[in-house]
């Protein structure tokens, strides 16, 4: 009887071993105390849980897993940021509450003080400065967002007309990075940040009577 020949099977690709978004979120919150160049290797893939090899084949590499990481980050946050602009009855209670809610998170206990946008790529060499403007689109995103949420409230006459709606959101995208700063410096004092928004409040342009 002649033996049957078996055709050797073909390799698949070995999936994944562990969890990939899991792997993620903790890696977004090493970058995030430590910055992009700061964190090593070593403590991106001890924190993940996984091996060099994983990391590289599930990411990629070290940039492309913090650039993901922060595109993961800056989603969740502008989601949040257009629910939170919704739900306001008006411009001024918009940013008065995103300036709060960013003192509650930049200071919130389950990860690092600040924002990981704002300071995650900040005194990086030359060699990274893609990644820099990588960050800072993301940053201008959000401020973009605010701009657009302005120049409606000009529109419905909630705000002067001679309103630059451009310089009032650069102003407050600046009050919430350098509230991000002050979260990093302060350990995460959450009473100044509040009153630092309390105070960004009072240069609230007023309407003409």
């Amino acid at each position: 009887m002649e033996e049957v020949t078996k055709k050797p099977r073909k390799k698949s690709g070995r999936p994944l071993s562990f969890d990939r978004e899991a792997a993620l979120e903790r890696a977004m919150l090493v970058f995030w105390r430590y910055g992009y160049e700061a964190a090593s290797l070593q403590e991106l893939t001890s924190a993940m849980g996984i091996t060099p090899p994983s990391l590289y084949a599930a990411f990629g590499d070290k940039e492309k897993l913090y650039l993901e990481a922060v595109e993961r980050y800056s989603s969740q946050r502008c989601s949040t940021l257009h629910c939170l602009f919704d739900e306001a009855p008006t411009a001024r209670d918009a940013i008065e509450r995103l300036l709060q809610s960013s003192a509650v998170e930049m200071t919130c206990p389950s990860h690092p003080p600040g924002c990981l946008v704002a300071t995650s790529a900040t005194n990086c060499s030359a060699s990274a400065s893609h990644v820099q403007e990588a960050v800072s689109e993301r940053r201008d995103n959000v401020e973009t967002i605010i701009r657009e949420r302005l120049e409606k409230a000009i529109a419905d006459g909630e705000l002067p007309a001679d309103t630059n709606a451009c310089v009032l959101a650069g102003f407050y995208s600046t009050v919430m990075q350098g509230m991000s700063s002050q979260a990093r410096d302060t350990g995460g004092n959450r009473d100044r940040l509040l009153a630092i928004a309390n105070a960004a409040m009072r240069a609230w342009p007023a309407k003409n009577h």
